[in-house]
């Protein structure tokens, strides 16, 4: 909440001036679509497993022959002389096929394709992630933004109740059965609930800008949440399994990864065995010289060398001393897999912390709930009788006062404790990798 505080806070000035626009109306499953649309994080996770998509293809291209092709043209200069014949290459071009299948790498090719596949995993685990992030703060923004509002409603409420005193008291006065003392206190307290209007209403107005950033909407758009009425059952049997986590699944694919990075960094000091074959066409040689005919007589002679060859090769290349670089990278990469498992047990702990408090929090949320509610059923009926007692003269005006700002109290506990369970139920369904969307 502080982050889009923040934001808001920043870009206010922009919405000054701006003109009157449709009010756009949101339940929490439009928030959370809207969300899911338009978030830039979101996106680029999306092109992040597009990317690994295309890692794994080209990984498994590995395994394929190589198909390539030559082309060369020469022109020399001078003229080659050897004995007695002329070679002469202006011109002379070159061209060619060569395919090549390699048969064994030390086991690298297998691991690349391996670890392309569980880059595929990670890039999607982060991107559910990400959606779940994404869902979670949707639904923040909402609840917080519909919590400050129902407030700003309810101090409505209390300055029309405050505003309606005054005059009962005013035209008291003015007969002389009330006293200038209980006017000002009651114009005093009109002052304060000003201000704390004043100070709800800023608050909302900060909060529609938060939610309209998660949206990806104009910072001037207005919005009117539908979700007037807030709904809240008992927690049902509660699930402190991490199992579905994203984060505990990218941990165990980092384990996997690091474990395929040895084999790779072991390959590189292996033996590497290919195979390759090509056919190359060559032309426009011209070798000039004498020679001698039957008689004896030399005479000159030019012949033009126009051809091909065909090629087929098998190669091993074995590395032999290396001043130990490649088991020092083996050592290294062992060392990667030490850590990846160390992260694994640290986080783990952390992960089950964080949703034991998700379940305590819920747990404790639905209590507050009800708490605030019979808090506020029972200042509203306070109210009720004293404002009652108050008209009938069997009550003073500062008992009037004191249950006007107990049900004021009692209220604002209420709505908080409403829309923060609200959140607690979706950190819950985040935290144990159950959040739908």
């Amino acid at each position: 909440m502080k982050r889009y505080i923040l934001l808001s806070a920043l870009t206010l000035g922009l919405t000054a001036g701006a003109g009157a626009q449709e009010t756009l109306p949101l339940t929490q499953a439009e928030c959370r679509r809207m969300a899911l649309q338009n978030n830039e994080e979101l996106l680029k996770a999306d092109n992040a497993l597009r990317r690994a998509k295309l890692d794994k293809e080209i990984a498994f291209s590995a395994y394929l022959p190589k198909l390539d092709g030559m082309l060369s043209g020469t022109y020399m200069f001078p003229d080659m002389e050897m004995t007695g014949i002329e070679l002469q290459m202006h011109g002379m071009y070159m061209a060619g096929l060569s395919v090549t299948q390699p048969l064994y790498a030390g086991g690298r090719i297998v691991a690349g394709n391996k670890l392309a596949r569980i880059g595929q995993e990670s890039a999607a685990e982060t991107l559910r992630k990400t959606r779940m992030e994404v869902v979670a703060d949707a639904d923040q923004a909402y609840w917080n933004y519909i919590a400050v509002g129902r407030k700003v409603r309810m101090l409505e409420a209390y300055q029309t109740q405050m505003d309606t005193l005054y005059n009962q008291v005013e035209t008291a006065v003015k007969a002389g059965m009330g006293t200038d003392n209980e006017l000002l206190r009651i114009s005093a307290k009109r002052s304060e609930i000003n201000y704390q209007l004043q100070k709800a209403r800023n608050g909302a107005d900060l909060c529609r800008l938060a939610l309209c950033h998660v949206l990806g909407r104009p910072l001037d758009t207005p919005i009117a949440p539908a979700d007037t009425i807030i709904k809240v059952s008992a927690p049902a049997q509660l699930d402190e399994s991490i199992a579905f986590r994203p984060e505990l699944r990218l941990l165990h694919q980092q384990v996997a990864a690091r474990e395929q990075q040895v084999k790779v960094a072991r390959g590189n000091i292996l033996p590497q065995v290919g195979l390759s074959a090509g056919y190359a066409w060559y032309g426009n040689i011209k070798m000039n010289g004498m020679t001698a005919d039957a008689q004896g007589n030399y005479i000159p002679y030019s012949q033009r060398l126009d051809n091909g060859i065909g090629l087929v090769m098998a190669s091993i290349s074995i590395p032999l001393f290396h001043w130990g670089e490649g088991l020092k990278k083996v050592k290294q990469a062992k060392l990667d897999l030490q850590d990846a498992h160390l992260d694994l047990q640290q986080n783990t702990r952390l992960l089950s912390i964080e949703v034991r408090q998700a379940v305590q929090n819920l747990t404790d949320g639905y209590n507050l709930v009800e708490t605030a509610e019979l808090g506020s059923r029972q200042a509203e009926e306070n109210l009720r009788v004293m404002s009652d007692r108050y008209a009938n003269g069997l009550s003073t005006l500062t008992d009037l006062l004191d249950a006007q700002s107990q049900w004021q109290q009692a209220e604002s506990n209420r709505i908080e404790a409403l829309t923060q369970y609200k959140i607690y139920e979706t950190e819950y369904l985040r935290c144990t990798g159950r959040l739908s969307f």
